[in-house]
């Protein structure tokens, strides 16, 4: 079922919201201050290619250095991504079909908000309770 949810994901919105997560990488990847929001939008973009199997965990070894970056993340892109996340995926939860693909999108906002200190690991694995 992961699999077959995955592949509608991809065809109906992954591969657009990876590629725009993509774009936003190379653009923040321009400039070396930004190099570190640029690796996160990566992230984020191979998170929206395969959201189901798949979750966010806290880095336990992230820093002042990542807070300090999520806020700037927050104010600048943050706040948008997320808010962009949000009504995308209420108009999928409309349709039967569309519910977990808008539950996919909902699963993106916590990464969209605060993407520094954190990593996707799959659904399960002992990372996703803080313990390695």
């Amino acid at each position: 079922m992961r699999t077959l949810l995955n592949v509608v994901w991809l065809v109906l919105s992954g591969l657009w919201l990876a590629i725009g997560y993509g774009i936003a990488g190379i653009v923040c990847c321009v400039l070396i201050i930004t190099i570190p929001f640029g690796i996160a939008s990566f992230r984020i973009a191979l998170f929206a290619l395969w959201p189901f199997g798949n979750t966010i965990a806290r880095r336990p070894d992230a820093g002042t250095g990542s807070a300090v970056g999520n806020v700037i993340w927050f104010l600048v892109a943050g706040i948008w991504l997320a808010i962009g996340h949000l009504l995308t995926g209420l108009a999928l939860c409309v349709t039967i079909i569309g519910i977990p693909l808008g539950i996919a999108n909902f699963k993106l906002i916590p990464v969209s908000l605060t993407p520094l200190g954190r990593e996707i690991v799959p659904t399960g694995d002992r990372t996703t309770f803080g313990v390695r």
